[in-house]
């Protein structure tokens, strides 16, 4: 058969990838991830740890034990896309059962619709800025039209897209670094740093939360690599992609949004993009590296449009044995979707960086129960061994719902609660620990601790993999 992905829009869906379509290498899997993390939001990320509270030096490495921490997990995802062939969200209907998946699947959903249309709202500064025009709805509305076409193509133009802008955001960005270490007083910001737990604790969380949003939808994108493809390899080349460039762009923010701030507030916040082209020097300078946030922006944005069309198929085809869908079908899905996340853009608030943390650290606290119950199954329950039939028959093996996987997610998020630190909630308990916010190690620890304890009996995995034949992927 030809290879799905070869020319034209990608043919397939929620579907197993067969081998004979599979092709690649895990370094797309770097270029990739380089290219999504090396990226304004995540410039924004950055600054968010200065901005709300934390110095310099602190914010740096507390971004980075985050991003390691988040990225290892991040990583563990990416492992699963080779050997089961499969959308990350569909191997979730082996831990919550056909129906039960639903539950995270809508959460997932509502994530990709938050971070498109934040990344919406700062890609429209940057067309606005290249094309000379003020309305923010101008800009908002091309970049979406960019985003729903890149999307509708498929897997295949979107790692072309990853490796375009992980060359020009290589570039963009060492040009970027360099202007800062030599505008900026790097060494004095530095040096004058003091360590507060709180703050130190948010950077790291804000990190981590960066990284584990990539979880649902990892999967998705080295799901065409060979069957044959070490686990390892694939693991390495993601987890270095995303932590390299991600840290990268977020240490720039935390100088940044360090050296933006005046007795009268912060610069940065006001105007993020533009204050980026007014550290390279304005002009022709700030044009090419608008065009290299615009490309890095595009890539992450059409990543959330995709991985939002393939949880949402994956909500309506729970209910049925379908698992394939028309081209024009899909069509709908992703320009429906695209055009959501553009209204939402529309309408976003002026106070764009606090709602952004408020936004990052809320789905700390969703995604960290399900990423822990997901890799526990995979790595120690079911042990890379499924029935992947069964992951479209709700009277098969993993049935509609599994209470047990259902119950350890709840329990999860709800411990979370008394620990939250943010602006619209906090926790009875933050006090009592000086006002850090540690729900996420928390939401780690219990939710781990209960779903060994509920599963480790009643596991369903088959002796070995069950695939799926080349007629049955054909005739669903």
């Amino acid at each position: 058969m030809a290879n799905a992905t070869s020319s034209g829009i990608e043919k397939r869906s929620i579907e197993m990838v067969p081998d004979a379509e599979r092709h690649g290498t895990p370094r797309s899997q770097f270029t990739l991830w380089f290219g999504a993390n090396t990226q304004i939001t995540a410039i924004v990320d950055g600054a968010l740890a200065v901005v709300f509270g934390a110095d310099a030096l602190w914010a740096i490495i507390g971004l980075l034990i985050g991003n390691i921490l988040g990225g290892i997990v991040m990583a563990l995802h990416s492992a699963q896309g080779p050997q089961l062939g499969l959308p990350q969200m569909i191997s979730s209907r082996a831990q919550f059962g056909i129906i039960g998946a639903i539950i995270p699947l809508v959460l997932v959903v509502l994530m990709y619709i938050g971070f498109a249309s934040t990344g919406a709202v700062l890609s429209g500064q940057a067309v606005n800025l290249i094309i000379g025009v003020d309305t923010p709805a101008v800009g908002i509305i091309i970049f979406g039209a960019l985003t729903a076409l890149v999307a509708l193509l498929g897997y295949k133009y979107i790692h072309v897209l990853g490796r375009i802008s992980s060359v020009t955001g290589l570039l963009g960005f060492l040009f970027i670094t360099v202007c800062v270490v030599t505008q900026v007083d790097v060494p004095g910001l530095i040096s004058h740093s003091s360590f507060a737990f709180p703050a130190f604790l948010s950077a790291i969380a804000l990190a981590v939360g960066w990284q584990l949003t990539y979880g649902p939808y990892v999967a998705d994108y080295s799901r065409y690599l060979p069957r044959s493809t070490p686990s390892s390899k694939t693991f390495w080349f993601t987890f270095g992609g995303s932590v390299i460039g991600s840290q990268w762009s977020m240490t720039l923010g935390a100088l940044i949004g360090a050296a933006a701030m005046t007795e009268s507030g912060n610069e940065f916040v006001e105007n993020q993009v533009g204050y980026v082209g007014d550290i390279v020097g304005g002009g022709v300078f700030a044009l090419l590296i608008f065009i290299v946030i615009l490309l890095g922006k595009l890539t992450v944005n059409t990543l959330n449009a995709y991985g939002a069309f393939m949880c949402t198929l994956t909500i309506l085809t729970s209910f049925g044995d379908k698992a394939t869908i028309r081209r024009w079908t899909r069509a709908v899905f992703v320009i429906g979707i695209v055009t959501l996340t553009v209204l939402v853009a529309l309408l976003a608030s002026a106070d764009f960086l606090a709602n952004f943390k408020n936004f990052v650290l809320a789905l700390l606290m969703v995604f960290t129960p399900w990423s822990v119950i997901n890799l526990t199954d995979y790595y120690l329950i079911s042990k890379d061994r499924f029935d992947i039939p069964a992951f479209y028959d709700r009277a098969g093996r993993y049935g509609a719902w599994n209470w047990r996987a259902l119950v350890a997610y709840g329990v999860g998020v709800i411990i979370q609660i008394p620990f939250l630190a943010q602006s619209f909630y906090t926790g009875p308990l933050v006090a009592k620990l000086g006002g850090a916010d540690i729900s996420w190690l928390v939401g780690i620890v219990v939710t781990f601790v209960l779903y060994y304890a509920l599963i480790r009996n009643h596991g369903v995995a088959p002796k070995e993999t069950i695939y799926p034949s080349l007629e049955d992927l054909e005739r669903k």
